[in-house]
């Protein structure tokens, strides 16, 4: 039995494990030299989807991604089933299907109990075992700050890869987990959550877009992106930027967590859901009537967050009947639209 210990006062920044922002990241990629392009890379580094997408043959391209973080749930079986879910979801969003995954651990191995880190792989063990996914190995350091997460590798037929790029006007955007998880996860570092709270948000993070993804493969699909780090509003962007098409977003049709606004009003308010909002600020129109607390809700910075599906409008209404009987938390939240290119506009 592990020690009760709270995971997430051994991370600096804590809260929502958020990603370097995207204006910085920009600023790093853009002093790389520029690499000579191989035929067989489908999706690569010149866009900003959620995985690098290799062509193998005329059948087969791998799926490849990577992610990591320090923890936000104080739960460390949760914190690895979070992490898991987090990093297969990428291969999800991409219309893959993952096969293989490898372990990245950093962890205080002196100074705290092994069997926290027990706890982690065996989470993020058995979320691999709900994916039907493959463990081959992975890589350790020992480090005063726990960190983990996952690469994990897919497969897709090169003419099914899915991209955040294919939106098309006339298309709805359904969402399939409710937002401000970000927020949440601040919150429990904060010792603002009740257990029931804490359970519901955690629950939130540790379901696979699994189910969504096989659902989708009978539909329309334009474009889809997973929310994490970038919040909503800013996965969006990218694929208003990346489709050249307008995109709508009806706030009042957004689901969000219980509490939310609430907890925000009160400072909890991730540094990451702040410089995502700062972002994209000069590509957002927000009602006047809307509140500086909503509009950051809408670029919460979420970790394994839900689907963002861009679908022919006129299979939308079936498409989200069908992710509800399966029991995904399904949202038609907007529309895209041929006007604004590149732009967002809440109502």
């Amino acid at each position: 039995m592990v020690d009760k210990i709270k995971l997430t006062s051994l991370s600096s920044k804590g809260g929502c494990g958020c990603k370097i922002g995207p204006a910085e990241l920009s600023q790093v990629l853009r002093n790389l030299p520029v690499q000579t392009l191989d035929p067989n890379l489908l999706v690569g580094l010149d866009t900003s989807d959620d995985a690098g997408v290799y062509k193998l043959t005329d059948d087969i391209a791998i799926v490849q991604t990577l992610d990591f973080f320090t923890p936000i749930v104080d739960d460390p079986y949760d914190f690895g089933q979070i992490a898991a879910a987090n990093a297969i979801s990428d291969v999800y969003a991409m219309g893959g299907k993952p096969l293989t995954a490898l372990n990245i651990v950093a962890f205080p191995i002196s100074t705290l109990d092994k069997e926290i880190l027990s706890e982690i792989l065996r989470g993020a063990g058995d979320k691999l075992k709900e994916a039907n996914i493959t463990l081959v190995g992975g890589h350790s350091i020992d480090d005063k700050e726990p960190k983990f997460g996952l690469s994990v590798t897919g497969v897709v037929h090169p003419n099914k890869v899915r991209t955040n790029a294919g939106a098309m006007s006339g298309d709805k955007l359904i969402l399939t987990k409710p937002i401000g998880v970000g927020i949440l996860t601040t919150s429990i570092k904060k010792d603002l959550l009740t257990e029931e709270e804490i359970k519901r948000v955690t629950s939130v993070m540790t379901t696979l877009n699994k189910t969504a993804a096989e659902v989708m493969e009978h539909y329309d699909i334009h474009a889809t992106t997973d929310v994490t780090g970038f919040g909503l509003l800013g996965h969006a962007s990218e694929m208003a930027i990346g489709s050249e098409v307008g995109i709508t977003i009806h706030s009042n049709q957004v689901p969000v967590l219980p509490r939310v606004r609430e907890l925000a009003e009160a400072g909890s308010m991730p540094g990451g859901t702040k410089n995502n909002y700062n972002h994209i600020k000069d590509i957002v129109t927000y009602p006047e009537s809307m509140d500086s607390i909503d509009r950051h809700i809408l670029c919460d910075a979420v970790t394994s967050g839900g689907l963002l599906i861009s679908v022919n409008g006129e299979e939308a209404s079936q498409l989200l009947a069908d992710l509800l009987n399966k029991g995904v938390e399904a949202s038609i939240i907007g529309e895209v639209t041929e006007e604004n290119k590149g732009h967002i506009t809440v109502r």
